[in-house]
């Protein structure tokens, strides 16, 4: 009886670090210097993209309106398949944006 309590008492602990490595994984902002940002152009204020650099970029494009993005259009930052385990910045762009339909 005694091991079945260490068990369980082991594996709700576990569970709960796994659970708080998740939580800490996801709420990681993606940083401008990142290789793959940087690759991509992206910037955390999509004012300060250089439009000379990326002709592309209108006035209006960010990540909440981006068909990649996985938050809500309210949300000040959320998940990107671009960027695996992170998040980015809702106010934030980068040269893969396509507008959400």
């Amino acid at each position: 009886m005694s091991n079945r309590r260490e068990f369980m008492l082991q594996v709700s602990l576990g569970g709960g670090v796994v659970l708080a490595g998740n939580a800490m994984a996801q709420g990681a902002m993606v940083a401008e210097s990142d290789a793959q940002a940087a690759a991509l152009g992206y910037k955390a204020d999509a004012s300060k993209v250089d439009k000379a650099k990326f002709p592309k970029f209108a006035t209006g494009q960010v990540c909440t309106n981006c068909a990649l993005y996985q938050g809500k259009a309210s949300d000040a930052a959320g998940g990107c398949p671009l960027f695996a385990g992170k998040q980015v910045a809702g106010k934030g762009w980068c040269s893969a944006y396509a507008k959400k339909a």
